[in-house]
């Protein structure tokens, strides 16, 4: 949940013009056409779907590039340059240009793989075009990464993807940038994924560089994570846990307890593996459905249902319990709580420091029939001014995100190793803060969307500390197995829950359920 502003244009006349890799053709601007002329069999669907039955007469310019292709560009080079969220930027990019669904698949696809790949993409770059990236004008190397991720991993055919690639750095960049991009994809085109993949890896220096180089992760992550892994004796696993981060993620729907309507649930698809709440949606418009029930029916991740469903289903709900949300923004776990609270005759409140995100958790709860308050004020302080108050508070606190990157692939180039430390001292005073609110005997719930161990059992092992005795550790893998659909397979013995996008089909949340003592 942290911010970063990392992104920058970069110079704008560095390296539009040179040779390409060894071989490169030298044939100036290609032309662009190969969505204006019906396609091959190895286009795309969206590519026939808007070439075809198009009269000779009526044929695009030949700078012309098609419209899925244009805003998977679009998005790609706000992330690069002002830090947008591919994952809010790209719907709204789709709705406003009305594309069809081919074309809106084509769109997400091209959009989210270029940037899940980006790492990979990179280095096949450097060795096509024979110099660092860091020497390539940065839009000319959004326009590459794109050409690169529909040569080397879709089935849009070698013409459609370097002629429109070319056509776009005609738009971005200088008349000799075209030749440069045209001679770099050209000499990508001449090689297969696999061949590629084995000359990046013949110039890995060691092996998390190998790791990071195959996965495309940087390497400081390929070490967190295995890391966090070690911790649960399954280090071997790390491979797939990369591989999985690579993966389009299911979309998860959770019906809200106590509001959700039999007719609602009749929308959605299969239940959810493990989430007593969730489903997985099938096809269709998710938003739709949230417009369509009204809220009672919402996006949510099954790893973030459950860190909600942790908290609250920890023991039997006492009616008149006060519950608190401490860090809600957006607001997602904040309904399922209120929910949940409502069903029990409890009392939720809801706290966010960020005007913006807090607009975003009122939002969230006008499902509720009920008026849930929110609060605007800083968590760090809430010991100080509402001690022993709360009988529950769920703190998902502010992280780097790392679990979510199927979601937010860009975040996995612009974290640091840096912003792990500097969060760090705001995880501990909110949840000493909240420990402090907690009243005797009360739980909370730490979750974080990240499994680095310096978010995760550090944050958690340095508050109980504190604390002095007057906080335990309850059996978080019991209480999640005793709600849960199916055997989530967790370890025993290490008093949190951590969830895996390989071993679970869900984000990589942390859970650590806290009481503190009578």
């Amino acid at each position: 949940m942290s911010d970063d502003r990392t992104g920058g244009r970069g110079n704008a006349g560095e390296a539009r013009s040179g040779a390409a890799g060894a071989g490169a053709p030298r044939s100036g601007t290609a032309r662009s056409g190969a969505a204006r002329s019906g396609g091959s069999a190895g286009d795309s669907a969206a590519d026939s779907a808007y070439s075809g039955g198009v009269p000779r007469a009526r044929q695009a310019p030949a700078d012309f590039v098609q419209p899925a292709r244009r805003i998977a560009y679009e998005v790609i080079a706000a992330v690069r340059e002002s830090d947008a969220y591919a994952n809010l930027l790209l719907p709204t990019r789709i709705q406003r240009a009305a594309l069809n669904t081919a074309d809106a698949a084509l769109a997400t696809e091209l959009t989210y793989g270029t940037l899940r790949m980006q790492g990979f993409y990179d280095r096949v770059i450097a060795l096509a075009a024979n110099r660092p990236v860091s020497a390539i004008d940065p839009a000319i190397l959004d326009v590459l990464r794109l050409g690169a991720h529909q040569l080397l991993a879709t089935r849009v055919a070698t013409h459609a993807a370097v002629n429109e690639s070319v056509s776009l750095a005609k738009q971005v960049g200088s008349r000799s940038a075209t030749g440069f991009t045209n001679g770099v994809l050209r000499t990508i085109s001449r090689s297969s994924a696999e061949e590629w993949r084995d000359l990046v890896l013949e110039g890995s220096v060691n092996a998390d560089d190998r790791l990071a180089a195959e996965f495309s992760h940087p390497a400081w992550i390929v070490r967190a994570f295995r890391k966090a892994l070690q911790a649960e004796g399954h280090e071997s696993e790390l491979s797939d846990l990369l591989a999985a981060d690579n993966m389009a993620a299911k979309v998860n729907m959770v019906a809200l307890p106590g509001l959700a309507t039999d007719a609602d649930r009749e929308r959605l698809g299969l239940a959810d593996e493990f989430s007593p709440v969730g489903f997985v949606l099938d096809s269709g418009d998710p938003y739709h459905l949230v417009t369509a029930t009204e809220g009672r029916v919402r996006v949510q991740d099954e790893g973030s249902q459950i860190a909600a469903l942790a908290l609250s289903r920890a023991r039997p709900i006492i009616p008149g319990e006060r519950w608190l949300d401490l860090c809600a923004g957006p607001g997602g776990k904040a309904a399922l709580l209120a929910s949940e609270a409502r069903a029990g005759g409890a009392v939720l409140v809801a706290n966010e420091l960020v005007p913006a995100r807090a607009t975003l958790v009122r939002t969230a709860l006008t499902a509720l029939p009920e008026t849930v308050p929110v609060w605007e004020v800083d968590g760090t302080t809430i010991g100080q001014t509402h001690p022993d108050t709360f009988d529950r508070i769920l703190l998902d606190a502010p992280c780097t995100g790392l679990g979510a990157l199927r979601r937010r692939p860009e975040a996995r180039w612009r974290k640091q190793p840096k912003d792990v430390a500097d969060l760090a001292g705001l995880q501990s005073g909110l949840i000493d803060a909240a420990l402090l609110a907690l009243k005797p005997g009360g739980i909370l719930a730490y979750v974080t969307c990240s499994p680095h161990t310096a978010e995760t059992r550090a944050i958690v092992a340095l508050a109980v500390r504190k604390a002095g005795g007057t906080v335990t550790a309850l059996d978080t893998a019991a209480v999640v197995q005793s709600f849960s659909a199916a055997n989530l397979d967790l370890p025993a013995d290490t008093g949190s829950v951590q969830l895996w996008p390989h071993r679970h089909g869900t984000d990589a949340m942390f859970i650590t359920l806290l009481q503190r003592a009578l």
